[in-house]
């Protein structure tokens, strides 16, 4: 039996769910600079196919890889890590 390859994974906080089924999920990860050694954050956003529009902005979700799903969503959402505090 041919084994899957396995998928990237990132977690992220929602940003935006305005989109019908899609989130757009800001990625952080901590880097040094190139030149002086400080760590630095870069921040990326990516856009995730949420199939049951249940993240809401603020909420921490894990990502994964997935086949095109058009032309920018290549991730979808796997889980709800944490929910958004309600105001």
């Amino acid at each position: 039996m041919e084994q899957r390859r396995n998928r990237k994974t990132r977690v992220g906080v929602v940003v935006s769910n305005k989109m019908a089924k899609t989130v757009v999920v800001r990625v952080e990860r901590r880097v040094p600079d190139s030149q002086y050694g400080k760590i630095v954050t870069r921040a990326k956003k990516l856009t995730a196919h949420d199939e049951e529009q249940q993240c809401k902005v603020g909420d921490r979700v894990r990502i994964a890889e997935s086949r095109p799903l058009s032309k920018t969503k290549r991730w979808r959402v796997v889980e709800t890590i944490e929910k958004a505090a309600e105001v």
